[in-house]
């Protein structure tokens, strides 16, 4: 099918909706976008119509007046974070995650508490191998 993952622009469509954590029409998505980038109304409903198609919005008709949907998420902030992630390590670091973390943190300014977050998710993973071989 392509790419699913919400392009740079759609995300920001999709930080709105997750935001909301509830339904909202293209007229009331388009008044939020507008108050923070200059995109144009039919752009917006293009990327609307694109987010759709790649399965990450979804929507409902209006009962009321069948011009009107009502997009929400089809799939959660974590979902397209994990898939765009996936995509980033495969395509920039041929697959090889090591690289990928070990190049983030070689530029990256870590905090002390972040530090020991990064701590405890390699122990995890250190205790998934050994239970799974």
């Amino acid at each position: 099918m392509g790419v699913v993952t919400p392009s740079e622009n759609e995300w920001l469509i999709m930080e709105i909706i997750w935001k909301q954590e509830g339904s909202m029409t293209a007229a009331q998505i388009i008044g939020e976008l507008k108050e923070n980038v200059s995109i144009s109304q039919k752009t917006i409903r293009v990327m609307i119509n694109r987010l759709v198609a790649k399965g990450v919005l979804q929507y409902t008709v209006d009962e009321h007046d069948a011009r009107v949907y009502h997009y929400s998420a089809a799939r959660s902030r974590e979902e397209c974070l994990s898939d765009k992630s996936e995509r980033f390590v495969k395509h920039y670091f041929g697959g090889n995650a090591g690289l990928a973390v070990a190049s983030f943190l070689r530029s990256a300014d870590i905090s002390g508490e972040q530090l020991e977050e990064l701590k405890g998710l390699v122990k995890q993973l250190e205790e998934k191998k050994e239970r799974h071989g």
